[in-house]
């Protein structure tokens, strides 16, 4: 068994790394999990990542015989406070309506009882802005939560608790949902990797089939393309009743990983499509990221959907604001209680007026519109594999700029999602991958975008350029308390 310092025998290890150790008799889940727990009390407070601790139920479920003999057998995790729900603990998504009850649910969601059954050890919940509506995580009833490459600027949103969790090496691999860059934009923004699979790729159940309308695809953020890899074979098995399921992979995720990806062919697209202005890191990563691919055979040029720019964005307006409406009368006859004054930030509350307001035809209109738009878009696949885009047009923002008012700039919640809910609406797999760091220390990610079902492509481009500009022994500063 390994002794002395935790942090210094687990820190820097991915989930593949931790759980060999696991099989190979030098490490017991146990040791692990009071590992990630020590982390965790030592450096969450600087950053306010982790929300709910569940060390008690990580310590046994470490001790149980029957812990599933898996990859990721005694790997610990964490996981996001909104996209799902874990057996007997709280789920207040990011919502003081919620904190206030109490509210805890009853089952686990089927994507994390398939994490479970991969192996891995759940030892805390993370931190989510209200109802996944921010791209930046901040909410009234659990604060400001802080990217770890430096406190004064945002981890990204909605999934970064996640991402700053992971990046923090607190865990190795922490669950996300992505309705409009909710996986990619926190990891970019904290140095990771970070998958949206393709629509019906990861199971709703059972609380939900087809969530935001399609838009909302649920997987993780880790901080190697392996773990990635891994997770997706494990989480990719259909739910009892799911709607729609994405098209069989050939062969596991995990051996695409190492695959060659000579003759592909990559559309590089720097320039904002909603016009917005692009940080001069953000598109200089996009091109470094291309020719990276050249070197590696691939045939790179300047490409893109000529349809990328004519989409209506206020059609995911109206898609969000009828499902946030939606899931909180879905929570009211749940609870049975009605939202009192100050219990929903005003977002959510207005978006929960509205939705009630809006006709049934003026939802069927909007998603017929992102249906209509997204077959124009997903034609050009046909001609290329991959298209590259900056994650995010900024690198990550200061706290103190997010607190300017809206009407400072009132496009700046849309540009900061202009590369990523494009293809929340047409569906298809996009990964954020770390791409360098800006001149002042913080993360950039690149966008990878591949056509319907092929995540195996994103993984394989994504592990060349892995193993083309190494990310993962880069670290932000060490914030033990």
């Amino acid at each position: 068994m390994l002794t002395g310092d935790p942090q210094v025998d687990f820190d820097n290890l991915d989930a593949m790394a931790s759980a060999e150790l696991i099989k190979s008799g030098e490490a017991s889940p146990r040791e692990l999990v009071e590992s990630a727990i020590a982390r965790i009390e030592a450096r969450n407070p600087a950053l306010n990542a982790v929300i709910h601790k569940l060390y008690d139920k990580a310590l046994a479920a470490a001790e149980d015989p029957a812990l599933a003999d898996t990859p990721l057998r005694g790997v610990p995790a964490l996981v996001k406070d909104l996209d799902g729900s874990t057996a007997g603990d709280p789920w207040f998504g990011g919502t003081v309506y919620l904190k206030k009850l109490d509210w805890h649910e009853p089952a686990d969601s089927h994507a994390i009882a398939q994490m479970r059954r991969a192996g891995l050890i759940i030892v805390g919940k993370t931190a989510t802005p209200e109802l996944g509506m921010q791209v930046n995580t901040v909410s009234d009833a659990h604060g400001v939560t802080r990217n770890p490459w430096n406190t004064e600027h945002s981890a990204g949103g909605s999934s970064g608790g996640s991402g700053a969790a992971v990046a923090a090496r607190m865990v190795p691999v922490a669950h996300g949902g992505d309705g409009g860059g909710s996986i990619r934009i926190p990891a970019a923004f904290n140095g990771l990797f970070g998958l949206k699979p393709s629509r019906g790729r990861v199971s709703n159940a059972p609380a939900e089939a087809d969530a935001w309308g399609g838009l909302v695809c649920r997987h993780a953020l880790t901080r190697s393309v392996r773990d990635s890899a891994l997770l997706l074979d494990w989480l990719s098995q259909p739910g009892p009743g799911d709607p729609y399921a994405a098209p069989k992979t050939s062969r596991p995720y995990l051996a695409e990983v190492s695959g060659d990806v000579a003759g592909l062919k990559i559309g590089l697209l720097v320039q904002n499509p909603l016009g917005g202005p692009v940080d001069p890191e953000c598109a200089q990563a996009v091109l470094t990221a291309g020719a990276l691919l050249q070197t590696a055979g691939c045939v790179v040029e300047d490409a893109h959907p000529a349809a990328y720019g004519d989409i209506d964005p206020m059609l995911m307006g109206t898609v969000m604001t009828a499902w946030i409406a939606y899931e909180l009368e879905d929570l009211i006859r749940r609870t049975g209680v009605e939202p009192g004054p100050g219990d929903l930030m005003a977002p959510a509350a207005a978006a929960l007026a509205a939705g009630r307001a809006m006709p049934a035809t003026a939802y069927v209109a909007a998603m017929e519109a992102i249906h209509a738009w997204s077959r124009r878009m997903k034609a050009w696949w046909r001609d290329y594999d991959i298209l590259l885009t900056p994650t995010s047009p900024v690198v990550p923002p200061t706290l103190a700029s997010l607190q300017a008012p809206p009407t400072a700039d009132p496009n700046r919640s849309l540009n900061a999602v202009a590369y990523t809910v494009p293809f929340n609406m047409t569906g298809q797999p996009a990964a954020s991958i770390p791409m360098g760091w800006s001149a002042t220390g913080l993360p950039i990610g690149v966008q990878a975008v591949a056509d319907f079902g092929r995540e195996d492509l994103l993984f394989r481009l994504a592990g060349t350029l892995e193993q083309a500009a190494p990310w993962i022994e880069r670290r932000p500063p060490d914030l033990s308390a």
